[in-house]
Formats: C-alpha cells, sequence, structure tokens
C-alpha cells in the first residue's frame, strides 16, 4: 500500500501542524500519513497534534535539517481529561 506524502519542507510553526491536522481529516483510520517537515518545533508541535486526534506516531527520523513523521489514522480524538491526565505521562500515579 502506498503512503501518502505531506512535503512541508519550509514552511513554519504552526503551519506543519495545521497541514497535517488538515490531511489526516482526509484520512479512514488505519491508514498512513508520511510528513515531511524541516522546522524544528514541528518535533513538538506534530506528536501534541496527534496525541490530541487520537492517532499514532509510528516513526519519527531525523536527517540532516528533514524530520520525518509517518502517522497512523486512529479512531477518533482523545477526551480532554485523558489528554491532559497526570496518569499519562507520572508513573506514580496510578
Amino acid at each position: 500500500m502506498l503512503i501518502p506524502k505531506l512535503d512541508l519542507t519550509g514552511l513554519k510553526c504552526p503551519m506543519p501542524a495545521l497541514q497535517t491536522r488538515k490531511a489526516l481529516k482526509s484520512l479512514t483510520p488505519g491508514d498512513r500519513l508520511e510528513v515531511h517537515c524541516t522546522d524544528p518545533l514541528s518535533v513538538i508541535d506534530i506528536p501534541n497534534l496527534v496525541r490530541e486526534t487520537g492517532d499514532s506516531v509510528e516513526i519519527t527520523e531525523r536527517a540532516e535539517r528533514r524530520i520525518v513523521f509517518v502517522i497512523k489514522k486512529g479512531g477518533g480524538p482523545v477526551p480532554l481529561e485523558d489528554r491532559f491526565s497526570l496518569r499519562s505521562w507520572c508513573p506514580y500515579i496510578k
């Protein structure tokens, strides 16, 4: 299966995240999207976006100035209380 590629090289924050969000809306659960960025902030913005939308980053790759994400479309957005729950990042809270 051919994975669609989104070339966002040269775009600065917040455009890579906004364009990725727009592209993910057209996918169905289980589809993948390959995103190419050069903005260093995309290593923060894209994973945060993916967490909000309920999707997942399968591969992150850095080469020279290019950052590549392979994102798998999930089933839908994660509830707000789960996104920002202490349980999601603190191992001491059960």
